[in-house]
C-alpha cells in the first residue's frame, strides 16, 4: 500500500515548461532505497510522426500484451506479424478539410462542415461521417451568411435524423430512406436561406458515409469527385447555364471555359421556395477517396492535377492544403474549399 501512495503522490513539477509534444511514458524507479543499484538506461528512440489510432484500440492492445510495440527491458519490442495484420484491418475513414479566401476576394463566402464518428464495442455500429461544402452568393455578407446557414442546417438535420440514431444504436434510422433524408435536409436548408437571407444564395454538396456506402445530395456547382489512383470521376452535375448548354450540345467544353456567363447558376439554394435536389448513392471500395470542393478549386485546377496531388499526398489533410495552395498559385480568383475523404483498406 505504501508503494501506491508514493506512486500516486508524485506530481509533475509545475515550473516545468510544456514541450508541445507528449513524451512517451517510461517506467522509472520511485524513491529507490538502494542507490547503489543503477537503473537500466533506456536508449533514445527517434519520434516519428504517424497517425495515432483510437485510444480504445490502443488500450485493448495493451490488455493483450501488445500495446503499441511494448517496452521490454527498456527497448521497443516489435509486434508479431499476425498483430500487424490485425492492426491494419482495424483502420477507419480519414479526412481533411481546408478553406482559403483566395488571392482576389475580400471575404470568404464558402462554408464547410465535417463530422466523423467511429466506435468499436460489443454493439457493432458502422463508421459514420457527414461532410458539407457550400459556396455562397450575394452581397458582401449575404453570401457568407447563406452558405453558413445552409451547412449548419444540413448538418443539424441529418445528425438528428440519422447520426444520433446510429450513435445510440437505434435501428429506426432505416425507417426513412437515407437519400430521402439527404434531400429533405437540403430542402430544409433552402427554406432557412429564403427566410433568413433573402438577398443571398448558396450551393450545397453534402456527402454522408455509413460504412462503405456514400450518400450524396447536391444543388449548384460545387462538386463531389470519386478518386482512385488512375482516375477522377465527377459524381455531381453542375447546375450552371454553360453546363446546360453543353448537355444540349449548343456549347463545347472548350467554348465553356471562356464563356461570359460561366458562373451563372440556374439552380441554387435561396432562390425559390421550391427546389429540386440531385441525390445518388455509391459503394466505395477500400482506399478509394471522395473529394468535395467549391468551384474555386476546379475552375483553377484540372482533374489530372487534382488526381496527381491526391496521389502524391496520402495524408488527406496534407492533400487538402496542397490543393488550396495549387488553386491560389494558379490565380486564386475565388474562395477555395476542399474536403477529402479516404476509405480504409
Amino acid at each position: 500500500m505504501s508503494f501506491f501512495r508514493r506512486l500516486f503522490s508524485n506530481q509533475a513539477d509545475p515550473k516545468s515548461p510544456p514541450t508541445g509534444r507528449t513524451a512517451p511514458l517510461v517506467d522509472t524507479p520511485v524513491n529507490t532505497p538502494t542507490p547503489s543499484v543503477a537503473a537500466p538506461s533506456i536508449p533514445e528512440v527517434p519520434i516519428v510522426d504517424k497517425p495515432l489510432r483510437p485510444t480504445a484500440e490502443l488500450e485493448s492492445r495493451s490488455v493483450n500484451g501488445l500495446g503499441t510495440g511494448g517496452l521490454t527491458d527498456g527497448v521497443t519490442r516489435p509486434l508479431p506479424q499476425d498483430a500487424l495484420i490485425d492492426l491494419t484491418g482495424n483502420e477507419h475513414l480519414a479526412f481533411g478539410q481546408a478553406t482559403d479566401i483566395g488571392m482576389v476576394r475580400t471575404n470568404n463566402q464558402d462554408s464547410a462542415f465535417s463530422f466523423f464518428s467511429a466506435a468499436r464495442s460489443a454493439f457493432e455500429r458502422p463508421d459514420f461521417g457527414l461532410f458539407v461544402v457550400a459556396d455562397g452568393m450575394g452581397g458582401h455578407h449575404d453570401g457568407e451568411k447563406a452558405s453558413a446557414l445552409a451547412a449548419r442546417a444540413v448538418g443539424a438535420y441529418l445528425m438528428d435524423k440519422i447520426g444520433m440514431s446510429l450513435l445510440q444504436g437505434d435501428e429506426r434510422y432505416n425507417e426513412v430512406p437515407i437519400t430521402e433524408a439527404m434531400s429533405d435536409a437540403v430542402l430544409k436548408a433552402n427554406a432557412d436561406v429564403v427566410q433568413k437571407v433573402p438577398d443571398g444564395g448558396t450551393t450545397c454538396t453534402a456527402v454522408m458515409v455509413i460504412g462503405d456506402m456514400a450518400y450524396i445530395a447536391h444543388v449548384g456547382d460545387s462538386r463531389a469527385y470519386f478518386v482512385q489512383r488512375e482516375k477522377v470521376e465527377r459524381l455531381t452535375r453542375d447546375h450552371s447555364l454553360v453546363e446546360r448548354l453543353i448537355e444540349l450540345e449548343q456549347l463545347t467544353r472548350e467554348e465553356a471555359e471562356d464563356h461570359p456567363q460561366k458562373n451563372v447558376l440556374y439552380r441554387a439554394l435561396g432562390q425559390t421556395d421550391t427546389i429540386e435536389v440531385d441525390t445518388l448513392t455509391r459503394r466505395l471500395p477500400p482506399r478509394s477517396r471522395i473529394l468535395i470542393c467549391s468551384d474555386g478549386l476546379w475552375n483553377q485546377v484540372g482533374d489530372a492535377k487534382i488526381r496527381d496531388v491526391i496521389n502524391l499526398h496520402p495524408n488527406p489533410q496534407e492533400a487538402c492544403s496542397e490543393l488550396v495552395k495549387l488553386a491560389n498559385n494558379s490565380g486564386g480568383l475565388d474562395n477555395v474549399t476542399v474536403i477529402l475523404l479516404q476509405l480504409p483498406g
